[in-house]
């Protein structure tokens, strides 16, 4: 059966070194912040060449905490992408800050330093670029126009994890460790997936490393010295015992997403109601989804008929942020922006992952190609 992600057949190749790790933790009951907890941290760090990283419970406290260490205040602005997952704006709205959506660059789906800089007030204090898919947003244009408004900038990297980004001067740095701070997820079906939960926030500014670790810890940095107020944030230990394993196969994971996408590239090039995805010129690519834009109004057909020959899709995301429920009182009526909703109508990801067999990717692929010579 094929599958959007394969994590049974991921597992099964390291299941000695996992089944050991987990053993070893359940030996030790050191299940809240035991030794692998630090391993993996540190591990981390050597792996993204970055001073601190903070494990915690998931992705979205990741952002919230690194917002809450920002001392940002009720009321300020924070720019965000409206073509993303709500867990970006979600935060924001939780800490009482206004989120501003605006819309993406039409090919790569990541925001730019020139849409980011019309959405500018006297009001904005941050911008959270958010690296979707799997490759990195421009970063360095907008690193500057934030110097230039004294605004903070925070990656969501929860998509891109491994992926390198490569400054004009030819020095490149990891996704999520390209400005003052940068979060993950580690959520099952991400490139580095745990079991359950969990999440990471990078930085290489010392105090703002302490902050973050009093934050997600109850606000102390002494056991029952709370210094500001915090929340309860950490990534379990088992979790951790087994993103220690997977660090360790990253780039190899990525390496098999990249042959998949080129393999669909290669197949679907010729199709003309077909756009495949852009690769950023100063960004790597780590494919955490594959996806296409699909023109002329075919989108929910080809998706329709995919399910029909036992081919799952997915279509991330099918309403902007700005038309949710949760977050029309953000916006004024009539508010729209046009990539974003063509976007929501057009794009489809299909299967992608570290266990893809050929055999199943030419069945898909057929597939795809079946439905525009029958449509």
């Amino acid at each position: 059966m094929i599958q959007m992600v394969d994590l049974k057949g991921q597992y099964l190749k390291i299941k000695s070194e996992i089944d050991v790790a987990i053993q070893e933790v359940i030996d030790t009951t050191a299940f809240i912040n035991g030794p692998a907890v630090k391993e993996f941290a540190t591990a981390m760090q050597d792996y993204h060449q970055v001073k601190h990283v903070i494990p915690c419970a998931n992705g979205t406290d990741a952002l919230q905490i690194a917002m809450m260490a920002l001392d940002l205040q009720p009321g300020d602005e924070v720019i965000v992408p409206a073509f993303t997952y709500v867990a970006t704006a979600e935060v924001i709205a939780l800490l009482h800050l206004k989120p501003i959506m605006v819309d993406v660059d039409p090919d790569t789906f990541n925001i730019t330093a020139d849409i980011i800089s019309k959405a500018i007030t006297p009001k904005t204090k941050a911008i959270v670029p958010v690296h979707l898919f799997g490759q990195c947003t421009d970063m360095e244009p907008i690193i500057e126009l934030a110097k230039n408004h004294n605004l903070f900038v925070i990656e969501d990297t929860a998509q891109a994890i491994g992926a390198d980004y490569t400054f004009a001067d030819g020095t490149s740095q990891k996704a999520g460790c390209i400005s003052q701070i940068g979060t993950t997820s580690f959520f099952p079906s991400k490139n580095l997936g745990c079991y359950g939960d969990g999440g990471a926030i990078y930085t290489n500014d010392d105090d703002l490393a302490k902050k973050i670790n009093m934050i997600a810890n109850h606000g102390q940095s002494k056991k029952y010295y709370h210094e500001v107020v915090g929340c309860n944030s950490r990534l379990d230990t088992l979790q951790a015992a087994i993103l220690n394993v997977k660090l360790k196969y990253l780039d190899t994971y990525a390496q098999a997403r990249r042959q998949c996408a080129e393999n669909y590239d290669r197949a679907f090039l010729g199709i003309k109601e077909l756009q495949i995805p852009k690769r950023q010129y100063n960004s790597t690519h780590v494919f955490h989804q594959y996806t296409l834009q699909v023109k002329e109004g075919k989108r929910d057909a080809l998706k329709s008929y995919l399910e029909l020959q036992g081919v799952p899709s997915m279509i991330y995301y099918p309403v902007p942020l700005y038309k949710q429920v949760a977050f029309k009182k953000y916006v004024t009526d009539g508010f729209a922006l046009p990539i974003t909703e063509q976007l929501c109508q057009d794009v489809l990801s299909l299967p992608i992952h570290t266990e893809m067999d050929d055999e199943s990717q030419k069945f898909i692929i057929e597939a795809v190609q079946n439905f525009f010579i029958e449509n």
